[in-house]
Formats: C-alpha cells, structure tokens, sequence
C-alpha cells in the first residue's frame, strides 16, 4: 500500500471515513442526523445500543448487553457463536456526557484496545470520530471497525426513529 494513501480517509457510500492513523490506530469518522445528547444516549443505553451496534449483515444479534457507564464501570456484549458464545467486555475509561467516550476492550491474550468516541455536534447534527488504538499490528488487522459504517447506518436510522418521536425515549 502507498505510505501516503494509508493515511487518507476511505470514504464509503454512507459518508463514513475509514483511516489508518498509524501501525496501532484506526479512526471511522461519520456525520449523523442527530443532537448529540440523542446520539451519546444511543452509544451509553443498553435498550439503544442492542439496536444498532451489531451490523445486520453479520445475522447475529446480541444475547446480552450490559452497560454501566461510568469511570471503572464495565460493559459486556454477548453474541452467540457455533455452538456456545462469544463475548466481548472491558472498562470506561472516560465518560463526559454528550461529548465523549472511552474504554478498553478486554477480551483476548493479544493485549488491550482503547477506543475513544467524541460527539461534536454542529447545528443539530453529530461528527461521531471512533479512533481504535491497538495493542499491535496484528490486533489491528483482526479487529471490527471495518464493520463500524454499517453499524453507523444502523444507527443514523435508529436516531432517525428517536428524533421523529416515533420511539419511546
């Protein structure tokens, strides 16, 4: 791959940007429809999150998804896999309301991701930047942030619902 390219933003057809920062980190950047007290909401309520975070190309849903966000406080995602499960689990790191995110992916020898989410909102829409920092190269090259612009169309459709007062808040 050009050494120059690698650093520019990959754009998909839903608008969201995919871009290798560095041989450790990975940023996914969109522009959703909504306030960002909706779209942080979305991101910290499990009832919310459940909705849209797994892509629905994937044909899996969540069997559990326990969220306590707060600093120290953990999550844990529940997917069925064969036949048992497979989880994923960590710790928030940070948690500002409406603004921004972070926390630790836990789960696996390969060591610890930080993922950290801001929410800059900029008349009535939200800039949602997603930067994955891996523990490796390899850890990069397996991770799920390429799933990450379905995921965000799930998620724009979902605050679509919210912000239309079609759904309960």
């Amino acid at each position: 791959m050009d050494r120059n390219r690698e650093n520019e933003t990959a754009p998909t057809e839903n608008g969201t940007g995919v871009e290798r920062k560095s041989e450790l980190e990975l940023v996914v950047k969109r522009t959703v429809n909504a306030p960002a007290r909706l779209v942080f909401e979305a991101w910290t309520k499990a009832e919310l999150f459940r909705r849209w975070w797994v892509p629905k190309s994937f044909g899996v849903t969540l069997l559990s998804c326990e969220m306590d966000v707060r600093v120290g406080g953990q999550y844990r995602l529940v997917f069925p896999y064969e036949d048992s499960t497979m989880e994923f689990f960590g710790t928030y790191l940070e948690v500002t309301p409406h603004s921004r995110l972070v926390w630790t992916s836990d789960e696996g020898d390969a060591g610890q991701t930080v993922t950290t989410v801001t929410f800059d909102e900029n008349e009535g829409k939200t800039l949602v930047v997603l930067l994955d920092r891996y523990p490796s190269t390899e850890a990069l090259e397996c991770g799920s942030t390429g799933a990450m612009p379905e995921a965000l169309d799930q998620l724009d459709e979902l605050l679509s619902s919210l912000g239309s007062g079609t759904e309960t808040k």
